[in-house]
C-alpha cells in the first residue's frame, strides 16, 4: 500500500509540476490548462462510485493491480504528443535579422508553419491520459484503505494510516524534484543543437522536457501493481492469527474424533459467487442509509470547500512564485518539493502519532482537525501582505519614462522613441536594458543594432532606453527579462517560512479528520462511505477548482504570447499585485469557510457522543439481558459478531 501510495503520487505530483510546461508547449491559457488538470478527477467520476462498491465485494487487492496498470497506460499517451510534434519554436520572432533593424517589421509566417501550428491540438492526448490516469487511480484509496483497516486492530489503523500516507509523501517530493531537473532540459534535447537555443530556464517562454518525466512515472506505477497479484482476498484479523490457528487445530482434532458435524456443505455456501442483481439491489438503500448519517454528510461539505482551495493552490503555485517573487519555474518546483511537501509528511505522521500516544477518540480527533485548520488559515491570511515589487516592463507595469502605471492595453507598448517603426504589439521577446527595465522585444526598446549570435546578442543604440538614463550612459540591451530590484530575496525567504509552517499545521489535521470520517459510519458502509466521499470531492473539488482559478488569473493577464499563426497563446507576464490578491485571497476564502464547516462537524460529534453515553448507561442499568438475547438470536441466523455489534450499537 505504501508503495502504490508513493507511486500514484509521484505521477500526480509530477503532472502538477509540469503544468506550466504544457501550458507553455501548446501554448494555451490557465483555464484550458485548468480543464486538462481537472480531466484526471473526470476519470475518476466515471467509475469510482462502481468500483466503491461492488469492488468491496470483489477481490481488492487485483482490482488495485489493474487500476496501477490503467494508470501506467495513461502516463505513457501524455508523453506521446512529443513524439508527433515539430520542434519548438521558442521565440515568437521569426526570423532572428528582424531583431537587428530598428524599423523593420516582423515577418508573418510562412503557410507550413502555419500547419505545423495546428499540432498544438496535440494536447487533447494529454487531456485523455490524465483522465486514464484518473480511471486506474480510484480503486486504491477506499478499497486499499477499507482493506487495512478490516484486517488491523482498530487503535492501530490510525498509526498504519499515518506511515503509509507519510511514505506516499515521499511521491510528491520526488515527482516535484524530477519536475524541477526536467524543467532545466530543453524540451527538444536530443533533437535540436542546444548553442541555437536563444533563451534559457528563466525565460517565459522556455519549455523543459516534460514528456520524460511521464515515461519514467508511468514505469514506477507499473512496478508498482505486480505485489497485489500476489494478495489473497482476505486476511486474518491481525492478533487473531494465533488464537486462529489454536481454534484451527482443534477443529480438525474434533472432526477426527467425529466430534463435530461437516462444515463442507456451509464452505461451499460462503463461496459461492454473488452475482451482479444481488450486488446491486442493496445500492440505492445503502446509499440512503450512508446520507441519512450527518456526521458524514458535513465531513463531505468541510473536504470539498477545504480540497477546492488546496487544488487551486497546488496547481497554480508554482506559477504564483514565478510572477510575484521572479523565481524560475523549475526553481519554484524544486523548492515545493524539498520544503513544503516534507513539512506535509511530518504533519501527518505527527497527527497519527498524537492520536496513538494520547489514545483519542472521535472528539479529540476533531479537535485537532479543527486547531490544525483554524491555525493554518490564519498564516495563509498573512502572505496575502508579502510580496515583491512589481518587474519592471516598459509600457505595460512602467512608462517609458518610468513612471510605475499598470496597463492592460497595449498601444501603451508605443512611444515617441519607437514611433517610426513598424513594431509588432504581439509578439514577446524581451530584453534588459542596462537601466533596469524589460522591454517587450529589440524593436519596442528601439534598438539600432546587434552583435553575437545566440544566447550572447547584444542590442545597442537602443533609443527608448535613453529616456530614463542620463545623456552619455550604456544604451545597450541583451535578451531575456531584467531581474529584481528590490530585496526580493528576503520576502521571498518569508514568504517560504510562512508557507513551511502553515503546510505542518494543516498536516497535523489530516489524519485525525480522517478518522472521524472513519469512526462515525457503520462497518458494512465503509467503502461505499470513503468510494462516496471520493467521488464527491474530486468531482466538486477536483475538476473545478483548476478551471476557475486559471480563468480569474487569466484575468490578470497584461502580456498574452502569440501562436505561430497570430493566435493568443500562453500568458507571459501578469499584474501580479491583482494576481496576488485574487490567487490568495481566493484561498484563503475557501480555507475560512471550512473552518466553519469544521464548527458543525464538532457539535455533531459531541451530539452522538451524548446520545451513545446515555444508551450505553441504559444498558447497564438492566438491558444486559435484551443484548445477550440479541447477541444469542444473531449468532444462530449465523451473522459475525461485527454485524451484531453494530445493530446493537444502532
Amino acid at each position: 500500500m505504501a508503495f502504490v501510495f508513493f507511486s500514484k503520487a509521484f505521477g500526480g505530483a509530477y503532472m502538477k509540476s509540469s503544468i506550466t510546461q504544457i501550458e507553455r508547449r501548446f501554448d494555451i491559457p490557465s483555464s484550458l490548462i485548468g480543464v486538462i488538470d481537472g480531466s484526471f478527477e473526470m476519470g475518476n467520476l466515471l467509475v469510482v462510485a462502481f468500483v466503491s462498491y461492488f469492488g468491496a465485494k470483489l477481490h481488492r487487492p487485483r482490482l488495485i493491480g489493474i487500476g496501477c496498470l490503467i494508470m501506467a497506460a495513461g502516463s505513457f499517451l501524455i508523453a506521446l504528443p512529443h513524439f508527433f510534434q515539430g520542434l519548438l519554436v521558442a521565440h515568437e520572432t521569426p526570423d532572428l535579422e528582424a531583431r537587428t533593424g530598428i524599423c523593420r517589421s516582423y515577418p508573418s509566417f510562412p503557410l507550413l508553419a502555419c500547419e505545423k501550428a495546428a499540432g498544438s491540438s496535440m494536447w487533447i492526448y494529454v487531456f485523455l491520459g490524465n483522465m486514464l490516469r484518473g480511471i486506474g487511480e480510484t480503486p486504491i484509496m477506499p478499497l486499499g484503505v477499507s482493506y487495512l483497516d478490516d484486517f488491523a486492530k482498530e487503535e492501530n489503523t490510525p498509526f498504519y494510516l499515518a506511515c503509509i500516507h507519510t511514505v506516499g509523501i515521499l511521491g510528491p517530493m520526488f515527482g516535484f524534484m524530477l519536475g524541477s531537473l526536467l524543467a532545466k532540459i530543453y524540451v527538444d534535447i536530443g533533437f535540436v543543437d542546444l548553442d541555437s537555443v536563444t533563451i534559457n530556464h528563466k525565460d517565459s517562454r522556455w519549455v523543459g522536457a516534460w514528456w520524460l518525466g511521464f515515461i519514467v512515472t508511468g514505469t514506477i506505477i507499473l512496478l508498482s501493481s505486480i505485489p497485489f497479484w500476489f494478495l489473497p482476498k482476505s486476511l486474518p484479523k491481525e492478533g487473531q492469527e494465533q488464537s486462529q490457528s489454536k481454534s484451527t487445530e482443534l477443529t480438525t482434532v474434533a472432526e477426527q474424533e467425529n466430534f463435530l458435524p461437516d462444515e463442507n456443505q456451509d464452505h461451499e455456501e460462503k463461496n459461492k459467487p454473488v452475482t451482479f442483481q444481488e450486488l446491486a439491489k442493496d445500492f440505492i438503500p445503502s446509499l440512503r442509509r450512508l446520507f441519512k448519517n450527518n456526521v458524514f454528510t458535513l465531513m463531505i461539505l468541510t473536504h470539498l470547500v477545504a480540497v477546492n482551495g488546496f487544488i487551486g493552490m497546488i496547481t497554480f503555485k508554482p506559477k504564483f512564485m514565478e510572477q510575484i517573487y521572479g523565481q524560475s519555474a523549475s526553481k519554484a518546483i524544486f523548492i515545493i518539493g524539498i520544503m513544503n511537501l516534507p513539512a506535509v509528511a511530518l504533519g501527518i505522521i505527527t497527527g497519527g502519532f498524537v492520536l496513538k500516544r494520547f489514545k483519542l477518540g472521535v472528539i479529540g480527533a476533531a479537535r485537532v482537525s479543527i486547531a490544525a485548520s483554524f491555525g493554518a488559515s490564519c498564516l495563509l491570511f498573512i502572505q496575502i501582505f508579502l510580496h515583491c515589487d512589481t518587474a519592471e516592463v516598459a509600457g505595460l507595469t512602467v512608462s517609458y519614462q518610468g513612471v510605475p502605471q499598470v496597463s492592460y492595453n497595449q498601444q501603451t507598448l508605443l512611444s515617441q522613441c519607437n514611433m517610426g517603426c513598424s513594431c509588432s504589439m504581439k509578439h514577446w521577446d524581451p530584453v534588459c536594458a542596462h537601466n533596469g527595465v524589460t522591454y517587450a522585444s529589440p524593436c519596442l526598446a528601439g534598438c539600432q543594432t546587434s552583435t553575437g549570435t545566440g544566447r550572447g546578442m547584444m542590442f545597442h543604440n537602443c533609443t527608448c532606453t535613453g529616456e530614463m538614463m542620463t545623456p552619455g550612459m550604456n544604451m545597450s540591451a541583451v535578451l531575456g527579462q531584467c531581474p529584481r530590484r528590490s530585496n526580493c530575496d528576503f520576502m521571498f525567504k518569508i514568504y517560504m517560512t510562512f508557507s513551511v509552517v502553515g503546510s505542518f499545521i494543516s498536516a497535523c489535521g489530516g489524519t485525525p479528520g480522517y478518522i472521524v470520517l472513519l469512526r462515525s459510519i457503520q462497518p458494512d458502509l465503509k467503502s461505499l462511505a470513503l468510494g462516496m466521499q471520493t467521488l464527491i470531492v474530486r468531482t466538486l473539488g477536483g475538476i473545478p477548482p483548476p478551471i476557475y482559478f486559471g480563468a480569474l488569473i487569466d484575468q490578470t493577464c497584461l502580456k498574452w504570447g502569440t501562436k505561430n499563426c497570430g493566435g493568443r497563446g500562453a500568458c507571459r507576464l501578469y499584474d501580479a499585485n491583482k494576481f496576488r490578491m485574487t490567487f490568495l485571497g481566493l484561498i484563503t476564502g475557501l480555507y475560512f469557510l471550512s473552518n466553519m464547516l469544521w464548527g458543525g462537524v464538532y457539535r455533531t460529534v459531541v451530539k452522538r457522543q451524548k446520545k451513545l453515553t446515555l444508551r450505553n448507561q441504559a444498558k447497564e442499568n438492566g438491558l444486559e439481558g435484551n443484548t445477550v438475547d440479541n447477541g444469542h438470536a444473531n449468532i444462530s441466523i449465523g451473522k459475525n459478531k461485527e454485524d451484531a455489534d453494530n445493530e446493537s450499537t444502532i
